[in-house]
């Protein structure tokens, strides 16, 4: 079977086109061409401009940020013995007061020593301020403990023999170790 006549495609009937025609359609398509170009600058720009922006927000941001830490941290420095030094304050109350008092008998002068003894001892606690004071025949910690020297002994040797200082330790960090002797080896 054929297609009908009118069904065809019209290639065959299409008229030829003209250079000029041609010519014109090229222009205008370049024309488009150069119009979405210039469109699409337009746009990177704009999204470059916005970028630019949020960049120079950011940096400033992170500037501020720096500059805040860098003040926190100068103000923690310069206070960081603020909680200490004002729970020590009535230990020197109790310490000038009892110097004040001209007439007092000796165990007036040892109840008073003894009591800020254990003020001293309450706000060093507050602090995580914890006394090292190792017992007899402990094993040796050279972490938390100094030995001054080796004496014979009726224990196992490297043990404590005797604290001749007690140590410290600060938030679980040895302020001061504990100066003890130790027994020797048989």
């Amino acid at each position: 079977m054929s297609a009908p006549q009118d069904l065809q495609p019209e290639a065959s009937q299409a008229a030829p086109i003209s250079p000029e025609e041609a010519q014109v359609e090229t222009v205008a398509a370049q024309a488009d061409a150069a119009a979405a170009q210039v469109n699409e600058i337009a746009e990177l720009k704009a999204q470059n401009a916005e970028l630019a922006e949020q960049f120079l927000r950011a940096k400033a941001e992170v500037e501020n940020i720096r500059r805040r830490s860098e003040d926190e941290i100068a103000k923690a420095r310069k206070f960081a013995v603020e909680g200490f030094a004002e729970s020590l304050l009535p230990v020197l109350d109790s310490l000038e007061a009892g110097l004040s008092i001209q007439e007092a008998t000796v165990q007036q002068i040892r109840e008073g020593s003894e009591a800020t003894l254990k003020q001293l001892q309450s706000a060093l606690s507050r602090n995580k301020v914890v006394a090292i004071a190792p017992a007899a025949g402990e094993k040796f910690d050279p972490h938390q403990h100094q030995a001054i020297s080796m004496v014979p002994a009726e224990q196992e040797a490297n043990t404590v023999v005797t604290v001749l200082q007690k140590g410290y330790l600060i938030a679980e960090r040895v302020l001061r170790p504990a100066l003890i002797t130790v027994a020797a080896p048989k």
